[in-house]
């Protein structure tokens, strides 16, 4: 057993409301080697001391009795130490009040229940809590840096040869890493090289300007760290992060390469308009798409397409086929200005040409509304909101659009050249494979991703931006969302830096986002797998596959750290060195249950250390009141709760237990994707367990939260311990 010091802070209202020397007495009784207490631990004197006791004492973890684990955690870090932290400040003295009918604070004085004082639940809380503390670390192995057999891969492999691409190819190349660039076409380009012009992407946004891509291409094939495959693809991808084996075919042969991360810069395909027939697209000749008529341009050919008559006028429809339910639900962000920009590329061929543009809403997001007021100023482009009632053939080979509940209210029908069709992006990867993944979960991004937004592969992450599900593979361009080109100029760069962040991480042997800082990974103990395959079915992250006999096999470097597998055994032979079912289990076992009869309950909460303890945090920080009867242990996911850990806490006696997590759903925020559905999930063999044990089912309850929702947080614990009261006390309690 490692020799473990506990350090009491007596800041912070602590030293105020609690009784120090009863903290003290708790931990050396649960087996603290030695216990000190000063005020301001966290300050330079306070980590001195403790630097100083560490070294007199030959302590090997120590347990910080003070604020959240969520502040100070860089002041409280020791070298080669283990280290706890016990939240006092903010889990009991700054979260825990006695409250009267009208809400109003009360003396700690106060009684709570016949013969039992508010500052007695408090004690016995914060007594609790050293306790675990200590317990904890006694079940605590220090982790030890994940290192790979084989070489590390610091190659970045960039599939896609459009702007983002080859943004992501440069960027990556300029910090010092070598590049593989695999383009499916036989040029590089993409959809921008075909252009005539595009919006500026530097102040003062209001013209147009030739494609930049132009020279990315010249600075990504004059780059001698970058490896370009022109017609080719993406065979196949097998292995892990900094271990990828990725074989890429190109005519006719099939080339391996050693890849360290993965930019996902595929690209989009525009919207298929053969479904857009009411428009008069495929009935009309002069009915085109934007697509098409950017070729027109580039190629100076603002001709008719029915008899190749100068375009003398044209009428743009936005939202072809977007922002609505029977084709795209969601609106493709570019096209406003695509039809503004192709309005200038008529007016500019003929001075006396005019340009029509229907709109729901005019859309030019940020700076570029500067080009949406250029061309507001032109006198011979008509803009109004309206709703197109009919295309359909003029005289003399014109098209005639119907237009209805125009800004001034008035119907009015145009007789046009040309009408343009302003139809929307769809990802590559919604109707081809690009990444041919060798994962037991399939080729592609899982299918719940690519449903989050259409066919994204988009990680619906304010905090995760360009993550996908498949770890060391980072989404950039209009294959992450619709974008304009300066848009996916910076996306590009930003997914290019998480592709190298990664590379780090797997050289230093952590984890990367969200606990970028976590040397631990889960470790098997194979002797007493039955191979039920829950471990490799519930992975979020495909960071498991499985051998012939059903056996699990693991790719450290894939692995977020969730504990999704490790929640999910139910045989409990999958441990980290600093979070595993026995440490669990001691933490329960070291709180104290008082006998029955007093009315005094106990409430064991699981909670997410991702959105719901921050959450809990600022309901402290706002001086909300939680139940002074919860015991509340942070797990890193809800899906890393055990089963077992429930049985284990309703065996010791508590009344209830409460699991809050993320939300999940359509709009899912579980940082691990999928944690808190899967606990939802598994509350069906709670069920079972509580039947076991003779107890009502309603004893253990899930909740999500978001980070935002403190009063939603504090009134579900609030509810929940009303609830229990409800029940008669928890028969095992004093056994």
């Amino acid at each position: 057993m490692q020799k473990i010091g506990v350090f009491i802070c007596t800041s912070c209202n602590i030293g105020e409301r609690l009784d120090i020397a009863e903290l003290e007495n708790a931990a050396k009784e649960q087996g603290a080697a030695v216990v000190y207490s000063r005020e301001a631990l966290c300050s330079k004197e306070g980590r001195a001391f403790i630097e100083q006791k560490i070294k007199e004492d030959g302590l090997e973890a120590v347990s910080i009795c003070a604020c959240s684990q969520r502040v100070n955690y860089d002041v409280f870090n020791f070298d080669n130490v283990a280290v706890d932290r016990t939240s006092l400040r903010e889990g009991v003295v700054w979260s825990r009040f006695p409250l009267g009918e009208e809400g109003e604070v009360l003396d700690d004085s106060a009684e709570y229940v016949e013969g039992v004082t508010f500052k007695d639940e408090l004690m016995a809380l914060a007594k609790d809590y050293v306790r675990m503390g200590v317990a904890k670390l006694q079940s605590y192995n220090f982790p030890q840096p994940y290192k790979p057999e084989e070489e590390i891969s610091k190659t970045i492999l960039v599939i896609g040869g459009g702007v983002a691409g080859l943004t992501a190819a440069l960027e990556a190349a300029k910090a010092g890493h070598d590049v593989v660039l695999v383009e499916k076409e036989k040029e590089l380009g993409g959809f921008v090289a075909k252009m005539k012009a595009h919006c500026e992407i530097k102040p003062p946004y209001k013209n147009i300007v030739p494609p930049i891509v132009n020279d990315l291409i010249s600075q990504v094939e004059s780059n001698d760290k970058i490896k370009v495959y022109k017609g080719a693809t993406v065979a196949q991808i097998s292995g892990a992060p900094g271990l990828f084996n990725v074989k890429i075919k190109q005519g006719g042969k099939e080339i391996e390469e050693k890849i360290g991360a993965i930019v996902l810069a595929a690209g989009f395909k525009p919207y298929d308009a053969s479904k857009l027939s009411d428009l008069g697209y495929g009935t009309i000749k002069n009915v085109v798409t934007n697509v098409q008529f950017e070729q027109m341009a580039k190629e100076d050919k603002l001709v008719r397409p029915s008899d190749g008559a100068p375009i003398k006028s044209v009428l743009f429809i936005q939202c072809a086929g977007q922002r609505d339910e029977n084709h795209l639900p969601y609106c493709s962000g570019f096209c406003c200005l695509a039809s503004l920009k192709q309005a200038k590329y008529i007016r500019e061929a003929d001075p006396e040409a005019k340009a029509f543009i229907i709109y729901d809403h005019m859309r030019t997001m940020g700076i570029f509304e500067n080009f949406y007021k250029t061309l507001q100023d032109d006198p011979g482009i008509f803009l109004t909101k309206g709703k197109v009632v009919s295309v359909s053939e003029g005289e003399n080979g014109k098209v005639k659009v119907v237009v209805d509940e125009t800004l001034l209210g008035e119907r009015l029908e145009i007789e046009v050249d040309v009408v343009v069709l302003a139809t929307g992006m769809v990802p590559v990867t919604a109707e081809e494979p690009v990444l041919n993944l060798e994962y037991r979960q399939g080729p592609g991004l899982p299918e719940e991703e690519l449903n989050l937004f259409y066919g994204y592969a988009d990680s619906n992450f304010i905090c995760f931006p360009y993550e996908t599900r498949r770890t060391g593979i980072y989404a950039a361009g209009a294959i992450h969302q619709p974008m304009t080109i300066q848009q996916a100029i910076e996306d590009a760069r930003g997914a290019t830096l998480k592709a190298i962040q990664c590379l780090v991480a797997i050289e230093e042997g952590h984890a990367v986002h969200p606990r970028t800082w976590d040397y631990a990974y889960p470790e098997f103990d194979l002797k007493m797998c039955t191979q039920c395959k829950r471990c490799t079915e519930e992975c979020p992250f495909g960071a498991l596959n499985e051998d012939e006999k059903g056996f699990p096999i693991q790719f450290v470097t894939r692995c977020r750290r969730c504990g999704t597998c490790f929640g999910a055994c139910p045989q409990r032979i999958i441990s980290f060195k600093d979070y595993s079912i026995d440490m669990i289990t001691n933490m329960i076992k070291a709180t104290e249950m008082p006998e029955q009869g007093y009315g005094l309950y106990r409430l064991m909460a699981f909670v997410c250390e991702n959105d719901a303890l921050p959450a809990l945090d600022m309901a402290a920080y706002q001086k909300k009141s939680l139940p002074v009867s919860f015991r509340i242990i942070p797990v890193r996911c809800l899906g890393s709760v055990n089963v077992s850990f429930v049985k284990d806490a309703m065996s010791k006696g508590y009344d209830g237990i409460l699991l809050l997590g993320c939300k999940f759903g359509e709009n899912y925020q579980c940082h691990f994707i999928k944690g808190s559905e899967l606990a939802n999930r598994r509350m069906e063999n709670v069920a079972e367990t509580l039947q076991q044990l003779a107890l009502e089912s309603e004893r253990v309850t899930l909740h999500t939260v978001a980070i935002d929702e403190v009063d939603e947080a504090v009134n579900k614990m609030k509810e929940f311990n009303e609830e229990i009261k409800g029940f008669e006390e928890n028969p095992f309690k004093g056994w």
